[in-house]
């Protein structure tokens, strides 16, 4: 004689984490805040694609550039080295093109003239990459608050429940709360690394411009030596 026992059918249930099922039940907060988040990712790939492109860009020129400058000068076609600046059209080639256009006047007022050139390039490369820079560090901010508005929420829901720990409740309102620190560190890592991969890039295009500057300064002084 023989006993079977039959067990039930579901004593464990596996839990599985969905992303979009802890946004909708984050609350109206915490949903408030992965959509602030996302909007900031977009954001940030945006400005770093725009700016890529264009540092990208800007450091392309002719590898024969400065020796078609400097024959021209030589030759005293001051209008063909400006033809030649501006059909580069390139942050080195506008510069050669303000020193190109104050040829006669004493050296230092051309140097000045390039620097001051040199700046305003800089200045439009690294347009909105300051915004990158605030993006890293505002999003984990912003997660962090998501993280302690959903904590706050659960301890009301228990507190609610009349004091008696609900596990369930507490891991959901947890899982929602951290929903929101790992979103604000994704965001915050994108940030970080696509503002200081534009840095880098940048720094090449004003060591291409400080180095090609000097180049023509020396060509300036060439006949005077």
């Amino acid at each position: 004689m023989s006993f079977f026992i039959q067990a039930p059918e579901a004593l464990r249930t596996e839990k599985t984490l969905s992303l979009i099922e802890l946004i909708k039940n984050g609350g109206v907060g915490g949903q408030l805040i992965i959509g602030l988040l996302f909007l900031l990712l977009i954001v940030a790939l945006y400005i770093y694609f725009e700016r890529w492109f264009a540092i990208r860009s800007a450091l392309k020129i002719d590898a024969n550039f400065m020796d078609q400058i400097r024959n021209s000068i030589s030759q005293g076609k001051m209008e063909t080295a400006q033809a030649l600046c501006v059909k580069e059209d390139v942050p080195v080639a506008r510069l050669i093109a303000k020193g190109i256009s104050r040829i006669g006047k004493p050296l230092e007022d051309i140097n000045t003239t390039i620097e001051n050139a040199g700046r305003l390039e800089v200045y439009k490369l690294e347009k909105n990459v300051s915004v990158l820079a605030t993006i890293a560090g505002a999003a984990p901010m912003l997660g962090f608050l998501g993280t302690v508005i959903g904590m706050i929420l659960s301890i009301f829901e228990i507190s609610n429940a009349g004091g008696n720990i609900d596990m369930k409740l507490l891991s959901d309102g947890l899982y929602t709360a951290m929903t929101t620190t790992v979103a604000g560190l994704i965001v915050g890592i994108v940030g970080y690394i696509t503002f200081n991969h534009l840095v880098a890039k940048t720094s090449k295009v004003v060591y291409q411009m400080e180095a090609i500057s000097f180049e023509f300064l020396d060509l300036l002084n060439e006949p005077a030596a």
